[in-house]
């Protein structure tokens, strides 16, 4: 394969290594904090989108339309084929040695291969969607729906592999414009489209022209702003026949174990969901696909947490820190659990009116599914965490093969238990797979780690929010009561844990900065911290 000479000062626009390390130290927050937002959009898209649909189908027409999403992220990670995270790792590196010329090489090479396999996967999807519906499901009114799935694979590889691009230079923004407008056009496709008739099939269509919105303005970006920093390959550094195929089994390597777990994960949440869809009829696919999305609230907490000590393990473990590794670890478990318990017990208490305000009381019948089902999200926020820790001490493939086997676990549950207890029986069975797979990867980690688990701060965070759901079990289960719970529980909570001891001074400190921040709030919130800091011991 060519190799090509870097160009001078092509690690920055600055000339010199100072200006380098600032504007990569600037570069890696701002990406960071972007990211975060493209995640927040892409969420609360994904949750204004489902409340309306579930709204407009009811839970029948939602059930179709909850078989068809597991298919539609399988599909585009196939299509996909991992690729992304690969542009972008390759962009940058190139990049970073002033090989412009290989990193437009990686990105129209990686496009090519991903577009085969969009419409590849395209047809598979158009042509197996009426077996599917009618063989494996026996519900013919699922397959419209499901063809329409082969919609969105073509347009949403073509947004995978610039958005690969836009991360490989930190162009985080363009990630974020991307995604507002894939969910600004979906939304608003899916509300017309059913509207005038076309059922579930109507809001996979407008999925689809989410995409294809999305892809266009991808296009647009990448040719506008982007182009420069790919520019026009010189004859005698284009890549061969012979050489592209190196370049693409180059790619592959990368991107294989990212799919892998990639279906994994998917695997783990929407196992029930096809379960369900075989043994029960629709409505109950409905009931299922609701609980689903509310019980993975607590992972934007978690996500946030292991998308930040990912970097922090890894930067200790190389430094070969003991002390600064064990910092990292045992904060990352104690913030998460702080943060994700409570909101987990108020969730499983008040299951009825949470998913009778969101998606109205035709969805009530999903309450004692997500009552359980929350709990397993719980298991899986600490798995997500260990998992970012174990990929940053340099045991990527951890994660994987924990997934596999929990995937395995999950999928005999699901079969055992959703033909005796329906979706109480999915839930059941996804909690325990969910919970099996936190133990291994905790275990493994401080394992690995020799770190020594904190039994006394996690104990702590427990009694604390034992104490916190004691008096929201006496408010009534009503939207009212719900009201009443959300301004009661955090102050039990706060108070619960303050008196137990709960609070460290490196809680106290990070506090201290952020009542800094709050402009006109600091006064308030400062009283909340001396009340805090009396309260707390060194």
């Amino acid at each position: 394969m060519g190799t090509l000479k870097p160009k001078e000062n092509s690690l920055d626009y600055d000339n010199t290594k100072i200006g380098v390390n600032l504007n990569g130290t600037s570069k890696l927050v701002r990406g960071s904090f972007m990211m975060m937002v493209s995640y927040l959009v892409f969420r609360a898209g994904g949750y204004v989108y489902r409340v309306l649909m579930s709204r407009m189908l009811g839970p029948d027409g939602y059930g179709l339309l909850g078989l068809t999403i597991p298919f539609q992220g399988i599909f585009q990670i196939l299509s996909a084929g991992g690729l992304p995270p690969a542009i972008a790792k390759y962009v940058a590196q190139h990049h970073a040695l002033g090989e412009d010329d290989m990193a437009r090489q990686v990105v129209f090479t990686s496009l090519k291969l991903m577009v085969f396999l969009g419409i590849t996967f395209s047809l598979v999807m158009f042509f197996s969607a009426d077996w599917i519906a009618n063989s494996i499901f026996h519900k013919p009114g699922a397959a419209l729906p499901l063809q329409a799935v082969s919609l969105i694979t073509p347009f949403s590889v073509i947004v995978g592999a610039f958005r690969g691009a836009f991360q490989g230079l930190y162009k985080m923004e363009y990630i974020v414009a991307t995604r507002a407008v894939e969910q600004i056009f979906m939304i608003t496709s899916a509300v017309v489209l059913v509207a005038i008739g076309f059922y579930a099939a109507g809001a996979v269509i407008g999925t689809g022209f989410g995409f294809m919105a999305s892809a266009g303005s991808a296009v647009i970006i990448f040719r506008k702003y982007m182009w420069k920093y790919f520019p026009e390959p010189d004859p005698e550094n284009k890549l061969s026949f012979r050489e592209e195929l190196g370049l693409v089994r180059k790619l592959l390597a990368f991107s294989i174990p990212v799919i892998i777990t990639a279906l994994s994960e998917m695997a783990i949440y929407d196992i029930s969901t096809f379960v369900i869809g075989v043994y029960m009829a629709a409505k109950y696919v409905g009931y299922y696909t609701v609980a689903d999305p509310v019980a993975r609230l607590p992972l934007v907490i978690s996500l946030a947490v292991a998308t930040a000590v990912l970097p922090g393990a890894s930067e200790a473990s190389s430094l070969k820190d003991k002390r600064l590794l064990k910092n990292y670890i045992i904060q990352s478990y104690r913030y998460v659990i702080l943060m994700v318990l409570p909101i987990c017990v108020g969730i499983a208490i008040f299951s009825n009116p949470v998913l009778s305000i969101l998606f109205g009381s035709n969805y009530v019948y999903g309450a004692d599914a997500l009552k359980i089902l929350v709990i397993g999200m719980t298991f899986y926020t600490l798995f997500m965490v260990s998992a970012s820790i174990s990929q940053g001490i340099g045991h990527p493939r951890l994660p994987m093969i924990i997934l596999i086997g929990g995937t395995v676990i999950n999928l005999v549950l699901n079969l055992i238990m959703v033909p005796l207890y329906g979706i109480l029986g999915a839930a059941i069975a996804t909690t325990a797979a969910a919970f099996l797979i936190m133990v291994a990867i905790v275990w493994k980690t401080f394992k690995i780690t020799e770190v020594k688990p904190p039994y006394l701060s996690f104990a702590k965070i427990t009694f604390a929010s034992v104490i916190m759901a004691l008096p929201l079990i006496f408010i009534p289960k009503t939207e009212i009561g719900f009201v009443m719970a959300l301004i009661i529980a955090p102050v039990v909570y706060l108070f619960a844990f303050t008196f137990l001891g709960g609070f460290e001074m490196r809680d106290v400190r990070m506090l201290r900065r952020i009542e800094r921040r709050l402009g006109p709030l600091a006064g308030i919130f400062e009283k909340l911290v001396n009340f805090i800091e009396k309260n707390t011991k060194e």
